[in-house]
């Protein structure tokens, strides 16, 4: 029950950041409905498909869908309200991070994936829906660019393997692996901490 409700938490989070974006962009009406959906399911679908699990489970429950789209258009209607909450709109994006990449990592454990790929699984989740809605948005993602954004849902999918290791509850654990992943992307923000770039020639 705890991971549903951080899964659906982690939905919503996803399809407003998501849906702005697309309003941002000049979508219409559909087109932030889709990138919202995208955003919010795309990480799961992925998740899914590399666990052979199909049709994904987004896709065969209707609650999902009516979630995210409800969620978007909430979005398109009252968007600018929503914009002037910068803060709350980042913190929502941290809080989808965390909750999709630890309980990624969460359901390929229980799926039989090794520690290894249960990591990878978990931060594919967790960045996986952000990045096609940049696609989209034809705009490179923004986890190849800038910003602490992998590496905290990496961090987050590795405490929840140890977790498993130690054989810990796996509610609990999700939760303060969640905790983490936000407290880590969060303070990256604020610090501006961003990972290196490589310095071209016209820069030395």
């Amino acid at each position: 029950m705890i991971l549903t409700a951080l899964e659906f938490l982690g939905l919503i989070a996803f399809a407003a950041s998501g849906a702005l974006a697309a309003v941002r962009s000049r979508l219409d009406v559909f087109g932030v409905v889709v990138v919202g959906l995208t955003t919010a399911l795309g990480g799961g679908i992925i998740r899914d498909v590399l666990l052979g699990i199909t049709p994904p489970t987004t896709l065969r429950t209707w609650p999902y869908l009516a979630v995210c789209g409800g969620t978007a258009l909430v979005v398109f209607v009252f968007h600018p309200q929503i914009a002037k909450l910068r803060r709350g709109v980042l913190l929502a994006d941290a809080l989808g991070l965390g909750v999709f990449a630890t309980a990624g990592t969460t359901i390929a454990l229980n799926a039989g994936a090794t520690p290894y790929a249960a990591c990878l699984i978990g931060m594919t989740t967790g960045i996986g829906g952000g990045a096609v809605r940049d696609l989209l948005l034809r705009e490179i993602p923004l986890v190849l660019r800038k910003e602490i954004y992998a590496v905290a849902a990496l961090a987050g999918a590795a405490l929840v393997v140890v977790g498993h290791a130690l054989r810990l509850p796996a509610g609990p654990v999700t939760v303060v692996a969640a905790a983490v992943v936000v407290a880590v992307r969060m303070l990256a923000l604020w610090r501006r901490w961003n990972a290196p770039v490589a310095k071209g020639p016209e820069t030395g």
